[in-house]
């Protein structure tokens, strides 16, 4: 029924254990305090026997005894030859009979004691059938506790089952998002968690899809331009100097090409990326990093690279080359669409999702409506495959961080690029 591994069936049996161990605690603290209590209370009459007699009064005291207080009660004085101050109290069974005695001090001097036995037979009988009713009744309550146990934790998994279910019947051409308003509460993570994991696989095929696609077209087309260059030479005999000229064109839509399997081969390279090892660094001095090494680069296209880090340390648990790849190309896009003369800013700062990282370049501005982070998307008459950006998304959905590129909204023309890191997997160091 249940495998090893089953979470099932190690709830079923810690639940079953704990309940059996409860009621057999509860059953036999019951028992023992009733048998204590109704012990208690025999010999508390045997004292009271004993004391009424050591005061010259009757068995009973004034109190006017019943026929049945007479039965089983038999009074002997009895002589010892050591003084015993303590009442001596003990159980004896004879004939299949239980009896109760009790020595009490009559008169110490001449070392007497009364000695007054009571027949419990009936007392101890009570107290078997009470044993017995605890037995049976813990007997039906641990199969209750089963019964409960195999419904709770069917009732439990139920959930689970129920994602299972919709899981297994999902395909990369029918993903749709879980609602997770129909799950328990307990189970709303594990489903907030399913469907971004269903966001990134969506967003994954769709990117793959547009990444063969764009490539082909972007292949196919240098490859009709050689046949057709080729074609053409072949028409009809040139000089050398032709033919060496057509060649060269040859070689330059070649080179092409090589760029975009370039491209390409970097893709399969972040996959490999998404692999690595997360490492404990701090994004602020990594940031510093990095900024210096674009800063001689922007100066000698005649730009500004500015700065602005807060706070002054960010702890994170991070794929550094992931990072890496994304600020880099925020930075060189940044550099190559701002005029010269004009400045690039690299800023961080925090907000309620974690840290903000932002690269504000002074440049031409994007078309919002167009999606820039799709395969071979090109903005502008720069030179570029047009995979950057691509490249950039897949990292930071990796990193579980927020990408967005937007036009700047404080009057001057350019764009913001920005990277939000989520908080959860990282901290803030204090001040340096």
């Amino acid at each position: 029924m249940f495998s090893k591994r089953s979470i099932r069936q190690s709830f079923l049996i810690q639940l079953i254990f704990a309940s059996a161990s409860l009621i057999l605690i509860f059953s036999s603290l019951l028992y023992f305090y009733i048998e204590k209590s109704i012990l208690n209370e025999k010999y508390e009459e045997l004292l009271d026997y004993a004391k009424n007699i050591s005061h010259n009064e009757s068995l009973y005291g004034s109190e006017v005894p019943t026929p049945d207080s007479y039965l089983g009660v038999s009074v002997e004085v009895v002589w010892l030859q050591t003084l015993q101050q303590d009442v001596d109290l003990y159980e004896t069974t004879k004939d299949n009979k239980t009896f109760l005695t009790i020595v009490y001090p009559f008169n110490p001097e001449e070392l007497s004691y009364l000695k007054i036995t009571k027949d419990v037979t009936g007392t101890k009988q009570l107290l078997d059938k009470i044993l017995n009713y605890l037995f049976v009744i813990n007997a039906a309550g641990f199969l209750l506790v089963v019964v409960y146990a195999i419904g709770l934790s069917k009732m439990l998994v139920h959930p689970v089952k129920t994602l299972s279910k919709k899981l297994s019947n999902m395909n990369e051409h029918l993903m749709k998002p879980i609602v997770v308003d129909e799950l328990p509460e307990e189970f709303e993570p594990l489903g907030e968690t399913i469907n971004h994991l269903i966001t990134r696989i969506q967003n994954f095929i769709k990117y793959q899809k547009e990444l063969f696609i764009g490539t082909a077209h972007e292949l196919k087309t240098p490859l009709a331009v050689i046949k057709l260059k080729n074609q053409v030479t072949l028409i009809k005999k040139r000089s050398a100097e032709e033919y060496i000229e057509a060649i060269k064109v040859t070689n330059k839509t070649v080179d092409e090409m090589n760029v975009i399997v370039s491209n390409v081969l970097n893709i399969g390279r972040q996959e490999g990326a998404l692999l690595e090892k997360p490492q404990e660094v701090d994004i602020i001095d990594l940031l510093r990093k990095k900024a210096n090494d674009f800063e001689l680069l922007a100066s000698n296209e005649g730009k500004k690279l500015e700065m602005s880090f807060e706070p002054n340390g960010f702890m994170a648990l991070i794929q550094v080359s992931l990072l890496n790849q994304i600020i880099q190309n925020f930075l060189q896009n940044a550099l190559k669409f701002t005029p010269q003369d004009k400045k690039v800013m690299l800023k961080s700062s925090q907000n309620s999702y974690g840290l903000l990282i932002e690269v504000i370049d002074e440049g031409c501005g994007i078309d919002e409506s167009s999606d820039l982070f799709a395969p071979f998307k090109r903005e502008g008459n720069k030179p570029g495959v047009g995979l950057g950006l691509f490249l950039a998304k897949s990292a930071a959905d990796a990193l579980g961080a927020k990408i967005d590129i937007r036009n700047r909204t404080d009057g001057v023309a350019g764009t913001v690029a920005s990277l939000n890191l989520n908080s959860k997997l990282s901290c803030v160091l204090p001040a340096r």
